[in-house]
Order: C-alpha cells, then sequence, then structure tokens
C-alpha cells in the first residue's frame, strides 16, 4: 500500500466515534409486517406488479422500474400483500409501499441461489452483467441510491478510465462498511472484478480511510489475486466519502461543477454496492438486504 493521500483543500476532523467496529454482522428477526415503498432508488418510483392478496415468496419481483432512472424492487420477506397503500417514510412523506403480512419463514423465489460458497468465476458477458444489476434491483448503496445499472451504461463519447470503490466511511459513528469489508472481502473484489467488466475498464481502487488499518491490510493482502485492483489508504478527513473529493485524492483529478466523475474518466461504487452486484451476477440475489 502507498502512503496515505487526501483532498488538499477544504475538509474537517470531527472526532472519530466507531464504537461499533468490533461488532460482527447479524441478521435481524423478521418482522410481522413489513413495508416496502415504491420509491427506493434516486428515480422515478416503481410500479407495482403485485395486487392485494398475494402471495409472495423472498427475493420476487413486487414492482418494476419502468423510468430509465428507477429500480426494480422484490420482497425482502415471504406473506401475504395486505394492502398497497400511503405509508410515511422515514424522511415524513407519505408514499406509496406494498405492506406484506409475513410468514415465519423464507421460501426463496425461483433461481436464487443461497449459498456462502465464495463464486470467482465470471460467465457473463459485458451486456449479461449490466442486465442482471438493472434486473436484480440494485442501487447505489452509499447513500444516493442511484440505479447502478444506468450508472455503470457509460453515455456514448465518454469512456472510464478508473473505478473507484469507495469505503472511506469518513462519518464519525458509521461502521456498516468497515464490518462488510472485513467479513466479506473476497466478495467485495470479485464484485469490484465485476463491475470493471461491466464499464470496460482495467483500472480500480478501493479507498479506505486509515482509521479502518485491518480493512486495508486484509483488502490489500488479497487484492494480489485481482489484476488491476490496487487499495489505497487515505487519511482520515470529512467529507472525504462524497465523489469529488474523493476522486481529488485518489487520482488528482477536479469533477467540474454541476458535472459527473464520468467527465474526468471515473465512476464511484460503494463497497456495500460492489458485494450486491457480487451476489446478483454470481447468485441471482436480488436487492433485498443490506448492513
Amino acid at each position: 500500500m502507498n502512503g496515505l493521500k487526501t483532498f488538499p483543500l477544504g475538509g474537517v476532523h470531527p472526532d472519530d466515534c466507531k464504537f461499533t467496529n468490533e461488532k460482527t454482522i447479524v441478521a435481524i428477526p423478521i418482522p410481522e409486517v413489513v413495508y416496502i415503498p415504491l420509491s427506493q432508488s434516486l428515480g422515478a418510483p416503481s410500479v407495482p406488479v403485485v395486487n392485494k392478496g398475494d402471495r409472495v415468496k423472498t427475493g420476487q419481483l413486487v414492482a418494476k422500474g419502468e423510468a430509465f432512472i428507477s429500480s426494480n424492487i422484490h420482497s425482502s420477506v415471504t406473506g401475504i400483500v395486505e394492502k398497497i397503500d400511503d405509508w410515511i417514510d422515514t424522511c415524513g412523506y407519505r408514499k406509496k409501499a406494498i405492506i406484506i403480512k409475513t410468514e415465519e419463514n423464507d421460501e426463496w423465489d425461483e433461481g436464487i441461489i443461497i449459498s456462502d460458497e465464495i463464486k470467482r468465476e465470471i460467465t457473463l458477458s459485458k451486456e449479461e452483467v449490466i442486465q442482471k444489476i438493472k434486473e436484480k434491483g440494485i442501487v447505489g448503496l452509499g447513500g444516493a441510491t442511484f440505479p447502478t445499472h444506468v450508472k455503470v451504461s457509460i453515455p456514448q463519447g465518454k469512456k472510464a478510465e478508473y473505478l473507484i470503490i469507495n469505503g472511506v466511511e469518513c462519518e464519525p459513528f458509521l461502521t456498516s462498511d468497515h464490518m462488510l469489508m472485513l467479513e466479506k472481502s473476497e466478495q467485495i473484489l470479485i464484485g469490484t472484478q465485476i463491475l470493471m467488466k461491466a464499464l470496460n475498464v482495467e483500472k480500480a481502487i478501493i479507498g479506505i480511510e486509515a482509521n479502518k488499518p485491518n480493512a486495508i491490510e486484509k483488502l490489500s493482502n488479497l487484492a494480489k489475486n485481482y489484476k488491476g485492483i490496487v487499495v489505497q489508504g487515505l487519511k482520515l478527513k470529512y467529507p472525504q466519502g462524497a465523489e469529488k473529493q474523493l476522486i481529488k485524492a485518489l487520482v488528482n483529478r477536479e469533477v467540474p461543477s454541476g458535472k459527473l466523475p464520468i467527465e474526468v474518466g471515473c465512476v464511484v461504487q460503494n463497497v456495500g454496492t460492489a458485494y450486491a452486484v457480487y451476489e446478483a451476477v454470481q447468485f441471482n440475489k436480488p436487492l433485498i438486504d443490506r448492513v
């Protein structure tokens, strides 16, 4: 690993409050009722493909992203659709949601593979990878929830040179990406390879801040087995996880005001997104959960 990098101007240094950085990832119990909003991406709401009274399986498509910027939505549980109705979301807005009364056990939708096996061989073509990402409803898990299939579909006349994987997690209290990098290290690297294939790039950089030395060490050692992927440690500074600051820190390129990273040959994806892409492409699992 090279010396620590950062972006040169601005930024702040809040206290480091990573109280949960040694807590393992655990699954939560299945609730009695789940509310699945139809607005789960940065784009148009999805359109329901189920009705009141339908029984749905875990991972089944329940709403289709029909607009250019939208995403498919799948059920995270097995159960009966009670209704499709307005529901107050976490931001306090009333939005349509599919409300499902759950069953005690998951029954997975056909074609989804649930396995702890690490599947390294990527058999799909570039076009098939992008289609699978779209089909399985993958969106950016760094916070913006931009549909991933749109982000990896490079506009005509543009070219991606670098895939940047964001493992910075510069917010003071967050540790979910940190623990994901420790527990799903190789899966994230394979997901990175899949995204490289979708973008047709040969270089990927995983940026991680220096307060996660075990994640830097583990991914650096594993990345030696993955052509074109390097891990770069970063100094602690907020908001280094923002796309423009991260690009400046890692490849010293400045995204023009009002423009997107592709203007400087970069595409940025979160480590959680890379893991979700791995699960979608290698095991047909849609985006129904996250750390």
